[in-house]
């Protein structure tokens, strides 16, 4: 299974790039996963349905099940978040998993730059092997600009995980 990561700063347009990045690997045939780190509290459950009621009853898994889709929900009560590749173990059938977010961990990672005037994350950052830009930067690393969505699939599809 193949890892790749998209990394900015906030609102930097990762999400977007994130939905390009899936829609046109599904449209080749690839099964495609997603992991996005969130850094709030949130919540999948809608209040007041089924599920949501039991996890505010006490619950702290819960799965919601249908002939369509399934899901669980796990209440971490505080504890240790789990890392990257506990969660990458959690899928299964996928050809590649974009990753949102999880700058610290090790996989390869894209950087998107929104603001030139800012810190870029690929000069501190472990694996980014790509930044996008609309500014030329000075670095050896492969750069795109946000509207060249082919040739980053491009990119994403020749690169080889180690």
């Amino acid at each position: 299974m193949k890892v790749i990561g998209i990394i900015g700063w906030k609102n930097s347009g990762k999400t977007y790039l994130a939905q390009k990045i899936i829609k046109k690997l599904t449209q080749k045939g690839l099964n495609v996963s997603s992991i996005k780190r969130a850094h709030h509290n949130f919540d999948i459950d809608i209040p007041n349905s089924d599920s949501y009621l039991h996890r505010q009853s006490g619950s702290t898994q819960v799965i919601i099940s249908s002939s369509k889709k399934w899901a669980k929900i796990t209440e971490l009560n505080n504890k240790k978040e789990k890392t990257l590749i506990e969660l990458l173990n959690e899928l299964e059938n996928t050809d590649i998993v974009i990753v949102e977010g999880f700058k610290k961990e090790k996989h390869p990672k894209i950087e998107i730059i929104d603001d030139p005037e800012k810190k870029y994350l690929f000069k501190t950052t472990q694996n980014v092997i790509a930044v996008i830009s609309n500014v030329s930067l000075n670095t050896k690393i492969p750069q795109f600009k946000k509207n060249e969505i082919d040739l980053i699939i491009e990119f994403i599809l020749k690169f080889k995980n180690e």
